[in-house]
């Protein structure tokens, strides 16, 4: 039971979403609950209670919070993960999304798929710092690290 069976944004201070980064932030969620991989290391010599898990995100204070509870609510651990090293890549991702969204509405098939291929080079990158970041605090496989990073963004956008 190694996986995520809730996900929760605190996008409570944030300006309402375009439709979008609401539709990417659907899209995200829905995957993320289908398919994910997700657990808890020991840490301090202490082993982690067992999943599935309830995963709150925030920003607070400049930092990625990630709130983990157990199903029945018993909390699992909480870690702050400094947003400096995504900075770059959520304003490169966003800068390429904004470029895609506008080619889906006049351009042909070819230049979008160009976009698209950059879009997701960058979303990979994304994935990867952010697997760097949980390295001792959370094991997640590469497309809930993908799935992670764009709600990073979601919660990035307006922060």
């Amino acid at each position: 039971m190694s996986r995520i069976s809730h996900i929760a944004l605190d996008d409570s201070n944030l300006p309402p979403p375009t439709p979008e980064i609401e539709q990417e932030r659907k899209v995200a969620m829905f995957d993320l609950l289908e398919d994910n991989s997700f657990s808890l290391p020991a840490r301090d010599g202490r082993t982690a209670p067992a999943g599935p898990y309830r995963v709150h995100l925030a920003i607070r204070e400049k930092r990625l919070v990630f709130d983990i509870a157990t199903e029945n609510g018993e909390k699992a651990a909480e870690f702050h993960l400094s947003l400096s090293p995504f900075r770059q890549v959520v304003k490169d991702y966003f800068q390429i999304c904004e470029s895609y969204f506008d080619a889906v509405k006049k351009l042909p098939p070819s230049q979008i798929e160009t976009i698209d291929m950059a879009r997701r080079g960058i979303h990979n990158e994304g994935s990867r710092i952010l697997m760097e970041r949980l390295e001792g605090k959370a094991e997640v496989d590469e497309d809930t690290a993908r799935r992670l990073f764009t709600l990073i963004c979601v919660l990035h956008w307006g922060g």
